[in-house]
């Protein structure tokens, strides 16, 4: 059975999102948003607020730290 060496990761990188770091993350929105974009070209919103147009292929990047953060903090329980 092979074993996945440890990974520290450095939780005080501040990432700064007003000098187009932001670019470079792959972002959460929702999904209805994302065909809309995808099919009409309209700007979306973020959950972490960022606007733009969905045009590539984000799975090459690394997800914006803002949005999991919000994601992970959504209620998803069925009422």
């Amino acid at each position: 059975m092979d074993t996945l060496e440890d990974t520290i990761v450095d939780s005080d990188v501040k990432i700064d999102t007003t000098s187009g770091d932001h670019d470079l993350f792959a972002h959460y929105a929702r999904k209805t948003d994302i065909e809309k974009s995808m099919f009409e070209g309209v700007e979306i919103v973020a959950l972490c607020g960022k606007k733009g147009r969905p045009s590539r292929d984000f799975t090459k990047y690394p997800v914006c730290p803002d949005c999991k953060a919000k994601y992970e903090a959504m209620d998803w329980r069925e009422e």
